[in-house]
């Protein structure tokens, strides 16, 4: 969790699994449903290829986008 002065927060968990399931964002879901608007968005590292998007304000990310340089 990362939690700015103005009290948002992100939430942040890492996934050793290539496949994503419903039950993957359990905890994010929570979180966002606790904190309401205070929790701006939920991401999901994981080892897949590709970005998805599991709810709402929660998003899966391949953990390579950390170090990726995609630049057009």
């Amino acid at each position: 969790m990362l939690e700015r002065p103005n009290g948002d927060v992100v939430g942040i968990e890492v996934k050793a699994s290539f496949d994503l399931h419903a039950g993957d964002a359990k905890g994010l879901r929570s979180l966002r449903d606790r904190l309401g608007s205070t929790f701006v968005t939920g991401i999901v590292l994981h080892c897949g290829d590709r970005a998805q998007r599991l709810d709402d304000r929660i998003v899966a990310l391949p953990i390579s986008a950390l170090w990726s340089t995609n630049q057009g």
